[in-house]
């Protein structure tokens, strides 16, 4: 697609300006890093145009405090683009609780996927980040049929990006866009454990 022009038109019967509102359904997956980080540059688009945007963080424990959550929240309150609601689901993965201290990760996620098909019939948002989505769905917390259905089937006009690794078939057959991160060097490989700016 050089210079963003398309390699085929649909014979659909919709005009170019039609066919530019549709809609999308973002997957980023893959062994890579990036997934996230690619998913909240699109809400930083979304804010810029004024769109109200909510971001569903499953696995990721509510005390892990990331640069794109300071940041959206904080443009979120300007005034100037749209607003931003953020929501985590869980304390984190699961291998590192300690004794004594561990939460029911796959109620509190079918409790967020519960509170998105809400948001999306009601038209809540008009961009949503379902960030590590593909987990929960890996490790059948939530049901990918119904993801599916409800995914595809959204009213409106409203953009949903999903991120994680090992995305499902049917989340990947429906989607619009899809990008696979593939690693070709890290600097864990070499020990480097991440840092703040960096990985979070």
């Amino acid at each position: 697609m050089p210079q963003g022009k398309v390699d085929h038109v649909p014979d659909d019967g919709l005009t170019t300006r039609q066919r530019r509102r549709q809609h999308v359904l973002a997957v980023h997956t893959g062994q890579g890093k990036g997934k996230s980080t690619a998913a909240f540059g699109m809400a930083l688009r979304a804010w810029s145009a004024g769109w109200p945007i909510a971001v569903f963080q499953f696995v990721k424990s509510p005390k892990w405090r990331v640069g794109e959550e300071t940041a959206l929240k904080a443009l979120g309150e300007t005034g100037k683009g749209g607003p931003v609601v953020w929501h985590k689901m869980g304390e984190g993965w699961s291998w590192i609780q300690r004794p004594g201290t561990e939460r029911d990760h796959a109620v509190e996620a079918a409790e967020g996927w519960a509170q998105i098909k809400r948001d999306l019939a009601e038209e809540a948002y008009r961009f949503y980040v379902l960030d590590e989505f593909t987990y929960p769905i890996k490790w059948g917390w939530v049901d990918i049929a119904d993801v599916v259905a409800t995914l595809r089937d959204r009213p409106g006009n409203q953009h949903v990006v999903v991120t994680g690794r090992d995305a499902h078939p049917d989340l990947v057959e429906i989607a619009d866009l899809v990008t696979d991160m593939t690693k070709v060097k890290h600097p864990m490989d070499a020990g480097r454990k991440g840092q703040q700016g960096i990985e979070w």
